[in-house]
This record gives C-alpha cells, structure tokens and sequence, in this order.
C-alpha cells in the first residue's frame, strides 16, 4: 500500500512539474523573435535559462533531421536541457545522469511521457566515453547537451575524437574565467566542483576554450544565454548558408547567479580562484 501511495504522489509530482513547465513555456509565444537575433529566441519551459528556445529554433534549421538528442547530465529528466524535446516535441533520445537518486527519478518520470527516451545512470569521463556512444542510436543527433559541471572540455574533446558529430552542441560554459582567456581545469577523474573550492567557482571551460575545440573541428559559434550560463553551436553543413551568414551572436554574459552570489562581475569572481591550477587550451 505504501509503495502505491509513494507512486501516487511522485506521479502527480512528475504531472505538476510538466505542467508548469509547459505553461511557462507558453510565454514564448510573445516573445519578440528575430531570426538573426539568437537571444530572442529564448525562452524557458523545462530549462533554466532560456535554452529551450534556442534549441527549439535551431532545431527547426536543419536541413535534415532525426529528432534525436543526447544529453549529459540531464538531472531528474524534468529540469535540463531536452525535456522540451522530449516531452513537447516527442524527439526520442538518451538521457545520461551520473547520480543513482536523479537518474531514478528520470527513468520514472520520462517513460510517462515518451517511451522513445532512455534513461542511464553514468558517471561519464574521458575514458569511458566510446561505452557511452555505444548506447547512442546515433552519432549525429540533432542535439547534444553537456553539462557536469567538471570535466566537460576533456569528455567532449573525447566524444569529438571517437567520431561523436551532433548538428547542435549546447555546452555550459564558466563566466567566471572571463570572456578572453582560453583556459579550463586539469584533468580529475572523479572532480566534484562542491569540494573543489569553497566559493563554487572552481568548475568548467571558459567560452573561448569551447571556442577552440569546436571551431577546430569545424563547428560554428551561435551565440551564448542572456544568462551567461550555456554556450550553442552548430554544425554548418547542417544548415543552410543564409542562416549561418544572417546570425548576429552574443559573444560573452556575465553568469547571473554567480554575480549575484559573489556580489561581482567575473574579475572579482575569478579573484576567489586564482590561485588555483589551470589548463589553457591551445
């Protein structure tokens, strides 16, 4: 009995989250949308901080679609960066979360609303990422999500050299290594960014780093979140060369809740951290 009254009340937890979600969602459809503007096309259903719109408007320019997405990290299935897809557009895809408790959750709620996505539980790195594609149906999806606040340079360099090819790559970037510097951390197996310093800042790329690794491997910078949270790109031969060509990108955003939290902009951020070890990326 326990058990079917447990159930219960994560069913109708799991339907009153979507439904907010969806109704927050909806606002979007008063937004002023430009189509070179990316920052115009946010807004945020399932997500945080505006990406739902970005990825829902950049998914509707390529050229040839399989409305499938891979997501790293992808918390509780509810709050990420797919949902939308998953659960709006009925996109099939994989869901990664290296937390046993998240991934539980997600294998419990996403099921009820899209049979065509699976959920696993991994702690992905460099190491184990040829394993992880193995699970992908494929290498080219439309929409590939990372966020594990970490290692993200290091395992996305790795799915890049295994072949891995999405058309749209969302990326979190940390606004508090600055606009300029092309830099993230050293290498750590098992990081976790709550022990690794005391201000929280010590996680994470810088968005010229990102810039590096993708545009070397032929991809095209789109634009970051008014947030200054996550960084886009897009595969070129994927889309059409007017759209490309039209794009008017925001290059750099401040990280609205680290300034709020530190009571500065990304200097006095990276002030807290500077003494720490990094990598920069040639």
């Amino acid at each position: 009995m326990l058990k079917k009254i447990l159930s219960y009340i994560h069913t109708s937890r799991t339907l009153a989250r979507v439904n907010m979600a969806l109704s927050r969602a909806q606002s979007g459809n008063f937004r002023n949308l430009c189509p070179t503007l990316p920052t115009s096309w946010e807004f945020c259903g399932f997500s945080q901080n505006g990406e739902d719109g970005i990825i829902d408007y950049l998914c509707t320019q390529i050229i040839e679609p399989n409305r499938y997405f891979v997501e790293i990290g992808a918390a509780d299935g509810l709050e990420n960066n797919t949902a939308w897809l998953a659960i709006a557009r009925k996109f099939s895809g994989l869901m990664i979360e290296g937390s046993p408790q998240l991934a539980a959750r997600a294998a419990k709620a996403i099921p009820q609303y899209n049979l065509g996505v699976k959920v696993l539980n991994a702690f992905v790195t460099q190491n184990n990422v040829k394993k992880v594609l193995q699970e992908c149906l494929y290498q080219d999806p439309d929409v590939f999500s990372l966020d594990i606040d970490g290692m993200d340079y290091y395992v996305l360099q790795a799915m890049l050299q295994a072949g891995f090819c999405p058309k749209i790559i969302v990326v979190e970037y940390n606004a508090a290594f600055g606009p300029e510097k092309a830099m993230t951390i050293p290498y750590q197996e098992h990081f976790d960014y709550t022990q690794a310093d005391a201000s929280g800042l010590y996680y994470g790329v810088s968005v010229m780093a990102w810039r590096h690794l993708l545009e070397n491997q032929g991809y095209q910078f789109v634009t970051v979140d008014s947030n200054g949270v996550n960084a886009f790109f897009i595969q070129p031969t994927c889309f059409s060369a007017e759209f490309i060509a039209s794009l008017k990108p925001k290059y750099f955003a401040e990280n609205f809740y680290q300034r709020q939290k530190c009571k500065g902009d990304w200097k006095t951020q990276f002030a807290h951290i500077a003494n720490k070890p990094f990598k920069e990326v040639v």
